[in-house]
């Protein structure tokens, strides 16, 4: 069990994804990600494992919840900066998770 006070630390906000490619070099099928987070927080890059349900076309413009306040990773030759997150779906392949309507970029959840 975790406290309200341990939930704070961690910062998840809305961005939007502004350019996605396809990262070859990565060990499992992922994409590159730039996601914009609004003016506090600006375009930070990540990496996803997400090609099973997403193309990268697909992706530009969408609405994804991050963590935007861990240390940045160095992931082969990408520094991914945030952590956009998803859920598994029934075979275990990445969904993002989004708000159900268009929401302020950088709005932070609570």
């Amino acid at each position: 069990m975790i406290t309200y006070s341990d939930f704070e630390k961690v910062d998840i906000r809305v961005g939007r994804i502004t350019r996605a490619e396809p990262f070859p070099e990565a060990r499992k099928p992922a994409y590159r990600l730039w996601v914009d987070f609004g003016p506090e927080i600006g375009e930070k890059r990540s990496s996803a494992q997400i090609t099973v349900h997403y193309t990268p076309e697909d992706l530009i413009g969408r609405q994804v919840i991050a963590v935007v306040n861990f240390p940045p990773r160095q992931i082969g030759p990408v520094m991914s900066e945030v952590l956009v997150l998803g859920v598994p779906d029934a075979d275990g392949e990445v969904v993002l998770l989004s708000p159900d309507q268009a929401v302020p970029l950088g709005g932070r959840m609570f």
